[in-house]
């Protein structure tokens, strides 16, 4: 199906992060014409805000589905699109025995997706502070640079025929036809990929699933080692925060010890972990917390509560910060929400925090249901 009238398409997505460029790229793929409406004059959201770690090894039930589907994508789109992607692998840090308990069982769990490493071994990847006892290397997992890999995604789109209007905001959602700043667009199929602004467009919907916002704290820092890091480093703190770890039975021992030992880190949700960008700085971060409006107050504790950790991990006194910022994603208590409030409207939000692991699988189900396998 193709429609050659500028206003119109077969599918129209709004939003176009992860998520929306995912079901575009889903829909081309199947030769149906595609426009894509985004507020903002780019991509600014979550899916760049990010550690860009597609880190599916850790997830678990269709999660762990949507992110192994997206890990092909993303390799594939690398090479059409032009931009980097490789298959890193993630580095599990252990720091105490109940940490490497965890890891025991969950290398257990995913066969040739992870394996135990000695703490020498652990040493060969990066430079710690010292504590380590072990860890585990999931091989399998990728790393993008997400403030390229969005707009070179969408670059390789528009390349491809699908239509961006960008800086238009959509006023009214109906079926057939989405009213916008710029005029009325009609799709025999629309697509609503927002993330957390899903309430500015169906809030009765939002409420009934439990759509909350996430804000985080992410900086951006020198990285004091000098070495370079490839895969993507989780800490036991990040254990506390993934679907596969849950699946293990040593987990609530070390979800105690550390309650008891730093309740203030486990209040803000840390999840300690760090990446590298292409320049060698460190994304370093994050802390999490929820309301359905956030309020623009930073706590600079949170900031502070993550230098410090990261600092510790690295074995330094002290990190330089080139840059802060805030994410914020949709959080809800099922990790994906897939709705269709009207017909021929749909819904669709990784409300889990896991986008660019799993949003190009799936996107992939979200069109395979509106458009047909």
């Amino acid at each position: 199906m193709t429609n050659p009238d500028p206003g119109s398409a077969d599918i129209l997505v709004i939003g176009a992060g992860i998520v929306g460029l995912a079901c575009a790229y889903e829909a081309a793929e199947r030769g149906l014409s595609v426009i894509v409406v985004e507020r903002d004059a780019q991509a600014t959201g979550a899916s760049i805000r990010n550690f860009g770690h597609a880190c599916a090894t850790a997830q678990s039930g269709k999660a762990l589905e949507y992110g192994r589907i997206a890990r092909t994508t993303w390799l594939r789109l690398a090479e059409e699109a032009k931009f980097w992607a490789q298959r890193t692998g993630t580095l599990m840090v252990a720091r105490a025995e109940d940490e490497l308990a965890v890891l025991e069982e969950f290398a257990g769990l995913r066969a040739d997706e992870a394996r135990m490493l000695t703490p020498a071994e652990v040493a060969e990847h990066a430079s710690f502070g010292p504590g380590v006892v072990g860890g585990a290397w999931l091989p399998e997992d990728l790393r993008v640079d997400p403030r390229e890999s969005v707009p070179k995604i969408a670059e390789y789109l528009a390349g491809r025929g699908v239509r961006f209007h960008w800086s238009t905001t959509a006023h009214e959602i109906a079926p057939g036809k989405v009213a916008t700043s710029r005029g009325v667009l009609r799709a025999e199929q629309i697509i609503v990929a927002t993330g957390h602004d899903v309430d500015r467009h169906f809030p009765g919907l939002a409420a009934e699933h439990g759509v909350q916002r996430c804000a985080l704290r992410m900086l951006r820092v020198d990285n004091p080692t000098g070495r370079a890091v490839e895969p993507a480093v989780q800490t036991g703190f990040s254990m506390l925060r993934y679907g596969g770890f849950a699946e293990c039975p040593a987990l609530p021992a070390l979800r105690d010890r550390l309650t008891r030992e730093t309740p203030e880190l486990v209040g803000i949700g840390l999840n300690l972990m760090f990446t590298q960008r292409p320049d060698g700085t460190l994304t370093i971060g994050d802390t999490h917390s929820y309301a359905t409006t956030l309020l623009p107050f930073e706590d600079e504790e949170l900031d502070a509560a993550v230098l410090r950790e990261t600092a510790k991990l690295l074995g330094v006194e002290r990190l330089t910060v080139r840059e802060r910022w805030r994410g914020v994603y949709a959080s809800a208590p099922e990790p994906f929400l897939a709705a269709t409030p009207a017909a021929g409207v749909h819904v669709a939000a990784v409300t889990a925090g896991v986008g660019m692991t799993t949003g190009f699988g799936f996107g992939r189900e979200i069109v395979e249901r509106v458009a047909g396998r």
